[in-house]
């Protein structure tokens, strides 16, 4: 399982776990409990390139940034990472 420290939400955290380019499991440590799992839930089963173009600079209350904003973060340097 991957793990991300988030910057700049009220999550701390995300993990989770991708295979062949499709997410299989994110966790979100801290933050709003129904919107985390909701994401979690729309994002399992997807690939990775997609989940990243869909969530890519959603801002959260003016922040700069956001819960699915930083899951992107966090799904492109997993990326540059296994490259």
């Amino acid at each position: 399982m991957y793990s991300y420290k988030t910057r700049g939400t009220c999550s701390r955290e995300i993990q989770f776990d991708v295979d062949n380019d499709i997410i299989k499991e994110v966790h979100f440590v801290g933050g709003c409990m129904g919107n985390t799992t909701g994401i979690s839930a729309l994002v399992k089963g997807r690939n990775i390139d997609e989940v990243i173009n869909t969530l890519k600079g959603i801002d959260c209350g003016g922040r700069g940034t956001s819960c699915p904003d930083q899951l992107a973060l966090a799904l492109t340097a997993y990326k540059q990472q296994v490259q």
